[in-house]
């Protein structure tokens, strides 16, 4: 399938093996061309003007989290209320891991997940704890729910989830050099520990097991960055 949209020229192969930043670019093209050809809107992309903060209050809060409500004014003097759910601003980062075995293989864990009521696959995750950096709390959580520590740490990116209801955050490391170690965590049973191929990417987001959006992103990222020329990403432990 191709799109032309001015000097846009993008052809799509399919899912599998098509980088991500160019399907990115193909979903922008392909809703620009839609949106000029049946509403006749110009393309050009104008700056928009984040709302006005009316007020913000707490509506009810947990052991966990805290559901926020917030009174918006638009650019266009649309008021709106918004509900959102955050955090206690501990300022403790959140981190996923995505430990590689080598270029072809990574781990995944097995863990119960409460919010669809069944085993899920994903990759390990937690907070950092006070007086660590982002990096030693990711090898931390590696230790705890893999059992494997990395001599290699490096951040991949930052991803957010429902960032429309939610003001989380998750930072994406990247583990390399991987040994075998195991720490004590907080989980209440002995986590599921697997091994994965890239090239089982196309299966393994089709599973029902597998449903963590974030883990999808950072190992397709991490696919193309290892048969990119440079192989790196942005900072080393």
């Amino acid at each position: 399938m191709q799109v032309q949209q001015g000097t846009v020229h993008i052809e799509q192969h399919g899912i599998d093996g098509f980088p991500v930043n160019h399907g990115i670019r193909f979903c922008i093209a392909a809703t620009r061309q839609y949106t000029t050809a049946h509403h006749g809107v110009q393309s050009q992309e104008s700056p928009l003007s984040k709302p006005k903060v009316l007020h913000s209050r707490e509506v009810a809060r947990t052991r966990l989290f805290r559901v926020e409500e917030m009174g918006l004014r638009f650019s266009n003097g649309v008021e709106r209320t918004y509900e959102r759910l955050v955090g206690f601003n501990t300022g403790h980062a959140a981190v996923m891991v995505l430990p590689l075995l080598d270029d072809q293989r990574f781990v995944m864990i097995e863990e119960y997940a409460a919010g669809t009521e069944d085993y899920q696959l994903s990759l390990p995750k937690g907070l950092v704890e006070p007086g660590e950096s982002l990096l030693e709390g990711a090898n931390r959580e590696l230790m705890e729910e893999a059992g494997y520590g990395a001599h290699k740490l490096e951040l991949l990116t930052e991803l957010s989830l429902s960032p429309n209801y939610m003001s989380h955050r998750m930072q994406v490391v990247v583990a390399r050099d991987l040994y075998e170690m195991r720490l004590e965590g907080d989980e209440p049973e002995p986590l599921g520990v697997h091994v994965f191929h890239f090239d089982q990417l196309p299966e393994l987001v089709q599973r029902p097991d597998f449903t963590e959006a974030r883990a999808m992103v950072a190992l397709y990222m991490a696919r193309d960055l290892l048969r990119s020329p440079q192989g790196d990403v942005q900072s080393t432990i």
